[in-house]
Formats: structure tokens, sequence, C-alpha cells
């Protein structure tokens, strides 16, 4: 019972978006206990074991922005981005969220967060929330390929900086690889793919959000799931 930023499990545990606890311990509230365990049962998850995979496995926006990113691909072929973003600005907007959160005494980020107003307008129907969803696809859209998820979102930023030391990644197979380029096509974080084509390894920066697009889409068989040797 719960959303996206803290659920009952089972009567028996919560499980609390860690992202959510920080902005609001930036605040100075007191958090409950049973949130702090919470947030870190869901930080030890993602940051030992499944990586930024929070972002495309389990995060509703992804239907927004996929929806906005194959309809770019159907009907705007030629669309060429009308703003140029670093992919690092997204740190800045994790620091700038959390800097405010501790200024307004008021979590930052989650006022405006269209993650959780989608989840809850699914479930509960939408208030204004729609108008930041909606905003957010049009980005995706007309501005920026990509631009939320790969951009700008703090919450991939926070996952991006605390999972890249987790156990299952991406491994390629440099022999396999006839360096037809579909994987660098496909994924929405190209550059974390700088060693295809290259050398054997794992995928290990933390900006990989595990999504699988690019084992689904190798006719070679040279990138699969595999569990990081740290000894290499």
């Amino acid at each position: 019972m719960g959303n996206y930023s803290s659920a009952l499990v089972f009567d028996w545990f919560y499980l609390t978006d860690p992202h959510a606890v920080l902005q609001t311990l930036a605040t100075g509230f007191v958090i409950a206990i049973d949130a702090i365990i919470g947030a870190v049962i869901v930080l030890l998850f993602y940051a030992l074991f499944a990586g930024r995979s929070f972002c495309s496995w389990v995060c509703p926006m992804n239907m927004v922005t996929d929806l906005a990113l194959w309809i770019r691909k159907k009907f705007f072929k030629d669309q060429k981005n009308i703003l140029n973003v670093n992919r690092k600005i997204r740190y800045w907007v994790l620091g700038l969220g959390l800097m405010l959160s501790a200024i307004t005494g008021v979590a930052a980020f989650e006022m405006i967060n269209p993650i959780s107003f989608l989840h809850r307008g699914i479930i509960f129907g939408f208030g204004m929330g729609w108008a930041a969803v909606l905003m957010v696809f049009l980005f995706d859209l007309l501005v920026l390929k990509n631009g939320w998820c790969g951009h700008i979102c703090p919450l991939g930023a926070f996952y991006s900086a605390t999972t890249r030391f987790a156990l299952i990644k991406v491994k390629f197979d440099n022999v396999k690889c006839t360096k037809c380029w579909k994987c660098k096509v496909v994924c929405p974080e190209k550059q974390v793919l700088k060693i295809v084509g290259e050398r054997d390894g794992f995928i290990s920066s933390g900006e990989c959000n595990s999504c699988g697009r690019c084992i689904e889409i190798c006719d070679d068989d040279a990138l699969k799931y595999s569990i990081y040797n740290y000894k290499n």
C-alpha cells in the first residue's frame, strides 16, 4: 500500500524513495526510523545489485518518454534538437533540489515531480499534475531527444551517482562484435558504450540504466547481462 514515495509491504515493512528522504532530511524535518530503513533497503538494492534499473524498469515516466520517442521516430524523423543540453546538468539539478529543500524547508523536487504526479494520476485520477507530465512529453518530443531521462531528471542523477558499483552490468564481447553500431542507435545513454568496438569489458558507468535495449538489438550476441568481476 502506498506510492513511489513510500509504501507499506505486506503490512510488515516500508520501502521509501531514498531521494525523497534525502530531500526531507535537507529540510531539517525529523524522519521516522521506518522511513529511513525503507530508504536504505531500496538504495542498497539498486546500489549493490540492480544499478540504475529503476529508470528503465520501474519509473512510470517511461510510458511517456517512450511514447514521445516513438512519435518522434515515426513522424519526425528529421527532427533536430532545438536545445542541446549537457547530460551532466542533471547532477546540477539534483544539487539544486537539495539546496532549495534546505533553504525553503520543503522537499523541492517532490513539489514538481512528474513521476509522482503520473503514478498518483493513474491510480487516483489527475489534478493539475497532468501539466507536469505533458511538459515532459512535449520536451522530449519537440525540444530534446531523451531530454528528461537522459539530461534533466534529478532522480536519474541520484541513481547514476549511487549505483556505479552494482553487481549486475552489461558485458561486451569484442570478438563477437561486427561493429554494426545498432546498440548505439537504440541506447538512451550512448556515452556509456564507449568500449563497444574497442575492447572487452563491462559497461561500468553508473549512467547506464540497464534497459537491455542494446542486448535485445545485438544480432552478434556481443552484449549480455553478467555479474561484474571487480578483480578484473
